[in-house]
């Protein structure tokens, strides 16, 4: 069973997405405001949120900031802002996904499944497997036609965000946030640079042409492949 927190201060749409996504394999728990869309995530175990921005009591912003400092539960962000800018800060923060108001219950729907299959598919696998290589997360152990290839513990951190969050764009921010988390404020951005052109040259056959982890200039990097994960 899949549990759904709803937060959403509009009654009339938070009881049409439930309508809208009825299941037998879903639970929803709807809120109107923050403060309780707080207690019920510290006190339950919620597999997906899904997130307002404007509440009346605070932005959906500073509550996804708290989520994502205890959690990785996936959050998809609802808002009446169709602004790249508020967008791009709802993926900054963490957000898995990012729906515009007025939306299609049924892209809606499309989304929320494409975000559990994602998640499932994390939660399942123990390695990943594509062409030569093998990486086992348990051991965070990196291989080559069975050769086992060393990584530095930041090429490993790196490395496993880059497969676990696979066809999906991550933030240069993001990035450095999560493989420095000691303190990324400090980090200098070609610190990042770096470790992944160190990756490159251990996995990629053309490093200048990579094939795996591939940049979107001016965004981020993006894991890419056509294989299925083992």
């Amino acid at each position: 069973m899949k549990k759904i927190l709803i937060i959403e201060d509009d009654r009339a749409l938070s009881d049409g997405i439930v309508l809208a996504l009825k299941n037998p394999d879903y639970e929803f728990r709807q809120c109107f405001d923050l403060a309780s869309a707080e207690k019920i995530v510290l006190e339950n175990s919620i597999d997906l949120i899904i997130l307002d921005i404007n509440l009346p009591d605070g932005s959906g912003y500073d509550f996804l900031k708290k989520v994502r400092q205890k959690s990785d539960i996936p959050v998809l962000i609802l808002t009446a802002n169709d602004m790249e800018t508020d967008e791009v800060m709802g993926l900054q923060l963490g957000a898995d996904d990012y729906i515009t108001k007025p939306f299609s219950l049924m892209v809606l729907r499309a989304r929320i499944e494409t975000l559990f299959r994602r998640t499932d598919r994390n939660q399942q696998r123990n390695y990943y497997e594509v062409d030569e290589f093998t990486f086992d997360f348990d051991s965070m152990q990196f291989t080559i036609k069975n050769n086992c290839i060393e990584l530095s513990k930041n090429e490993q951190k790196l490395l496993r965000i880059l497969i676990e969050n696979k066809e999906k764009v991550l933030f240069r921010a993001t990035l450095i946030d999560k493989v420095w988390s000691d303190g990324s404020e400090f980090v200098d951005e070609n610190a990042l640079s770096v470790t992944i052109n160190r990756l490159r040259n251990k996995l990629e056959d053309n490093p200048s042409k990579p094939t795996y982890i591939q940049t979107i200039y001016g965004v981020g990097y993006v894991w890419k492949d056509n294989k299925v994960i083992k």
